[in-house]
């Protein structure tokens, strides 16, 4: 069977080259007879790759030496917990509220302090973000949260918020490495790979080492610790070890294809094709206000709930997988990562002329 062109919000698609060099070592990885899967964590291989995996990624992304850069489990879900755990002393934090994530991260904090929405785009169901210049932050703030790229929304901020001093922490999950970033600007900066960067089960943290203490809140556990991960380089415990290995391959994939300038000139070419087609199109429609729109996930719809169904339908047997949209809002969502292959929008473009032409 040949591969179709997945559009997954994640798990999602991963580059073609590197789903191969991983089945070649499938059974024996460089010599040592065995699978990365079935190898301790604490062997000479493996810290050879988890080392490799960090200078890659700290090499693509220009990270300072004063950040620590942790692989983690528990995906974004849990950082939602850790974040207020680590950081918050006076009990307070700041959320921007641009999508179902930042909500739920909200709530989260809320159970270790005050939390207080400083902006949100909750009135035109998060088809937007919210201005950013001037916000109420609040004195006592411990840090500003936002979610930086909204998966299910498909909208990403265009300029960081202006946090008036206080720490920012961003969740990146969608839109990871799809283009350059200046790491200083964040105090804390992670996301779950799965949806850019390698399969399920792993999510980076880039933090800086100042805000790595032992001072948290009452009670927070062991494992819930930025420093008990720190000071053991990520392996304290047994690591999402394959995980980890797949998003090494990843680092060595972006940086053969150019690093992150290069992607992102990749990713905006790829959005363009698609933008420019709905923007067009007398069927469909984007969700999302232009200047908010997001390079990685494009929603879309037709305006009538049955139409978008069959859409769905005739384009899974055509060879393009998930489109459905999220629940929360309906219609259709094309994710379309630093993997997604060009040839992949062009054909989703060229499929949905076809089938706007037979169903006007």
């Amino acid at each position: 069977m040949s591969r179709v062109y997945n559009f997954s919000a994640g798990p999602a698609v991963l580059p073609e080259e590197v789903l191969r060099e991983a089945a070649e070592e499938m059974l024996d990885y460089q010599g040592t007879g065995m699978s990365v899967m079935e190898m301790s964590h604490r062997s000479k291989a493996f810290q050879e790759i988890i080392d490799t995996a960090e200078a890659d990624l700290r090499g693509l992304m220009g990270i300072p030496d004063d950040y620590e850069v942790l692989f983690l489990q528990g995906g974004a879900s849990q950082q939602f917990a850790m974040i207020p755990m680590n950081l918050m002393k006076n009990r307070a934090a700041d959320y921007i509220v641009t999508g179902q994530w930042a909500k739920k991260a909200g709530e989260e904090a809320a159970k270790y302090g005050r939390v207080n929405i400083v902006a949100s785009s909750a009135d035109k169901t998060f088809s937007y973000i919210p201005e950013v210049k001037d916000l109420p932050i609040s004195e006592d703030a411990d840090y500003v949260y936002i979610c930086e790229n909204n998966t299910i929304y498909g909208t990403k901020y265009k300029e960081l918020p202006d946090t008036k001093g206080k720490l920012l922490v961003a969740d990146v999950s969608s839109c990871f490495l799809s283009e350059p970033v200046d790491v200083t600007k964040y105090g804390v900066i992670y996301g779950g790979v799965q949806k850019n960067i390698g399969p399920a089960g792993t999510v980076i943290v880039i933090i800086r080492k100042d805000l790595i203490t032992d001072e948290v809140l009452p009670g927070t556990p062991t494992m819930l610790k930025y420093k008990t991960h720190a000071d053991a380089g990520s392996l304290y415990n047994t690591p999402p070890a394959y995980g980890i290995y797949i998003c090494g391959k990843v680092f060595k994939w972006l940086k053969s294809r150019g690093g992150l300038s290069a992607m992102k000139e990749y990713n905006e070419k790829k959005a363009k094709i698609l933008y420019d087609y709905l923007d067009a199109s007398k069927m469909f429609s984007g969700t999302v206000e232009p200047k908010y729109r997001s390079l990685m996930n494009v929603p879309f719809v037709t305006g009538d709930e049955n139409l978008d169904a069959r859409f769905v339908k005739e384009a899974k047997a055509a060879g393009f997988e998930n489109l459905k949209g999220h629940r929360s809002v309906g219609g259709m969502r094309a994710s379309i990562y630093n993997a997604m292959p060009i040839e992949g929008v062009e054909a989703l473009t060229a499929f949905m002329k076809k089938f706007e032409e037979e169903n006007l």
